[in-house]
């Protein structure tokens, strides 16, 4: 496709767009209407919202438009898979400035497309919009099929903790990016396209886990937030935690401890879940920490002791002080 969004125009750019998309059973109505109808099952519908804003969360010259959709769809429905449901939809919310190369968005919907076929959704609508930053706003919604959602609030003590995904990848391969290199490839693309265990979360209510969320801020970051909602505290031993060789030369190269990488390093977008300690769990997860009583120590803990090293990110605060 040649040319620019301004000169394909608003409504071109929409029928160049949903001319690209698949259908689900679950899509009654999809784009072309005044809304889009999805079959809710379950009767309740689960819905998160992110946004992307370049130079913010991706850039164009380490991301293609299609690595970039499957990272917005990506990060929307692991939210949707962490309260134990299933994805069924997904609507974009995008701003383009007018030179923006036509191929640009088309791309964008694509690789939107491609991650939600492997999540088993599908993108039933959304707008776009003319401004001066590429901003990619998308809304996720999902079927819990008859379970009750898993939230943040219900680790007890006793539960072990245990994730299934990759940690620390995303953040390797940023550092890789950060130093001007494109290899070793398979961090360098957890980064631009980070790949989660979307039939885990499911998997996981069925199972009984009591907390789930993914992992999209850092390991300890995001288990703060299940230790503070379920009013207790986390311990993790660091060496049930594999790190893979490559990930250790990357360390060494960079001059970082893998491990920081592991616990606070964001978007590989694993799951990361609470479950009874008679429960047992399937090979793909891997128990890594305990569920405690609440104590004067931190919320996490790692190895029974603060990690003093910052980690995770807040969007208005900058990295989280790993201290607490």
């Amino acid at each position: 496709m040649k040319g620019t969004v301004g000169e394909l125009g608003e409504f071109g750019l929409i029928r160049e767009l949903t001319s690209r998309l698949t259908t689900t059973p679950a899509v009654r109505i999809g784009p072309g209407d005044d809304a889009a109808v999805v079959a809710a099952p379950d009767r309740r519908v689960v819905a998160s919202t992110d946004i992307l804003l370049e130079g913010r969360h991706f850039r164009r010259d380490w991301s293609t438009a299609y690595d970039v959709g499957r990272k917005a769809a990506a990060q929307n429905l692991a939210d949707i898979a962490a309260m134990g449901a299933v994805p069924t939809a997904l609507l974009l919310g995008l701003v383009v400035p007018a030179e923006l190369p036509a191929t640009w968005p088309t791309e964008l919907m694509d690789g939107l497309r491609d991650e939600c076929q492997v999540a088993g959704a599908a993108v039933v609508g959304g707008d776009v919009v003319r401004g001066d930053t590429i901003t990619v706003s998308i809304t996720a919604l999902g079927d819990l099929r008859n379970h009750e959602p898993v939230t943040r609030g219900g680790a007890q003590p006793g539960d072990v903790v245990a994730y299934t995904g990759w940690l620390g990848w995303s953040a390797a391969g940023y550092a890789v990016l950060s130093r001007g290199f494109r290899s070793p490839r398979a961090f360098v693309e957890a980064h631009r396209r980070p790949e989660p265990p979307y039939h885990a979360g499911p998997a996981a209510a069925s199972l009984g886990a009591t907390a789930m969320c993914d992992v999209s801020d850092g390991l300890i970051a995001d288990l703060r937030h299940i230790a503070e909602a379920s009013k207790v505290r986390i311990d993790l031993r660091s060496g049930a935690i594999d790190i893979p060789t490559q990930m250790n030369d990357i360390g060494q190269a960079v001059g970082v401890d893998p491990l920081q990488w592991v616990l606070t390093g964001g978007e590989d977008h694993a799951i990361v879940a609470t479950f009874p300690p008679d429960v047992k769990l399937p090979a793909r997860w891997k128990v890594i920490g305990e569920v405690l009583n609440p104590s004067a120590l931190p919320q996490v803990t790692v190895d029974g002791a603060p990690w003093h090293t910052a980690g995770g990110w807040d969007h208005f605060g900058g990295p989280y002080g790993g201290a607490e």
